[in-house]
C-alpha cells in the first residue's frame, strides 16, 4: 500500500512538472508573437548583407519569417546588398556601390561599425540582423508608436519608367521621398567565397532606390527607369519618408506596379 501511494505522489509530481513545462514553453512561444495591438505605427527594416558573407543567410531567412508572420500588417522590408564583399571572391549580383554609400550614411548617424548583416529600423535603432529578440522587441514598439503622418503610393508602368504619384496625409516639417524599387523573391548559386557551393534564397531585394524632394502640395508624381528584367508579379514598391539631418523614417507604404491599362 505504502508503494503504492509513493508512486502515485510520484505520478502526479511528474504531472505537475510536465505541465509546468508545457506552461512555461507555451508562454515563451507567445512572448515572440508580434505585438500588432496598435495599428497606428509602422516599421520599416532595411537589411544590410551580401551573398559573400557567412553571417548573413541567417538574418535574411529570420526577415523572411518575420514579414510572413506579420502579414498585412504594415511591416516593410528591405535588403540592400552591399559591394565591399565583392573583393573578397565572389561578386554580388545583386550589389550595388550605392546601397553601401547608404549604410555608411546610416554609419555617420550611429556609433556602431559598418558590418553585415547590419539592420536599421525605421531610421532610429540598428543591430545585427541575426538578433531575433531584438528585432521583435524593436517591431513591437514601433507598431504601437503613432506615426506623424501618413503616406499613399501609386505606381504605374510606362514605356518610359513607372510613374509613380504619392500623396501626404500631413506636410512634415523636414523630409524627402526615397522609394525603393524590390524584387520580392530569388535564388542564386554561390560559387565562391565564403557561402561557396550553397544555394541562397533571397527577399525583398532592393533593386533600385530613389531620393526625391516633396512637393510643397503633400502630394506629386515621379518616374523611375524601368528595369529590363521588371516583372509586375515579383517586383514592388516600398516608399517612405525619411528626415535627411536625423535619418529618422517618418511615414512609409507599399504598392503593386498597375499595369499600363491601369488609371492612377
Amino acid at each position: 500500500m505504502k508503494m503504492i501511494k509513493l508512486s502515485a505522489m510520484c505520478a502526479a509530481i511528474v504531472l505537475l512538472l510536465t505541465s509546468a513545462v508545457y506552461v512555461s514553453r507555451q508562454n515563451s512561444n507567445n512572448s515572440k508573437a508580434l505585438n500588432f495591438d496598435s495599428s497606428e505605427g509602422f516599421a520599416l527594416l532595411e537589411l544590410f548583407t551580401s551573398e559573400g558573407c557567412s553571417s548573413c543567410p541567417p538574418a535574411e531567412e529570420l526577415l523572411e519569417r518575420v514579414q510572413k508572420e506579420a502579414g498585412n500588417k504594415p511591416v516593410y522590408i528591405l535588403t540592400y546588398h552591399v559591394d565591399y564583399w565583392n573583393r573578397l571572391g565572389w561578386k554580388d549580383i545583386f550589389s550595388r556601390p550605392d546601397f553601401s554609400k547608404r549604410q555608411y550614411w546610416y554609419h555617420s548617424k550611429f556609433t556602431s561599425q559598418v558590418y553585415t548583416p547590419q539592420l536599421i529600423v525605421n531610421g532610429k535603432q540598428e543591430f545585427v540582423g541575426s538578433d531575433e529578440r531584438a528585432i521583435r522587441n524593436s517591431l513591437s514598439t514601433a507598431l504601437n508608436e503613432k506615426a506623424s503622418t501618413a503616406l499613399n503610393l501609386k505606381a504605374l508602368q510606362k514605356p518610359q519608367g513607372i510613374n509613380i504619384h504619392y500623396q501626404l496625409a500631413s506636410q512634415p516639417t523636414q523630409g524627402q521621398l526615397v522609394v525603393a524599387l524590390v524584387q520580392k523573391h530569388a535564388v542564386n548559386k554561390i560559387r565562391a567565397g565564403e557561402n561557396e557551393g550553397r544555394t541562397l534564397n533571397h527577399a525583398q531585394i532592393v533593386r533600385q532606390l530613389h531620393t526625391f524632394s516633396l512637393g510643397p502640395q503633400r502630394q506629386g508624381d515621379e518616374t523611375i527607369a524601368l528595369p529590363k528584367e521588371f516583372d509586375s508579379q515579383n517586383w514592388e514598391l516600398i516608399g517612405f519618408i525619411q528626415n535627411p539631418d536625423t535619418g529618422e523614417i517618418l511615414a512609409a507604404a507599399i504598392t503593386s506596379v498597375s499595369s499600363p491599362s491601369a488609371n492612377l
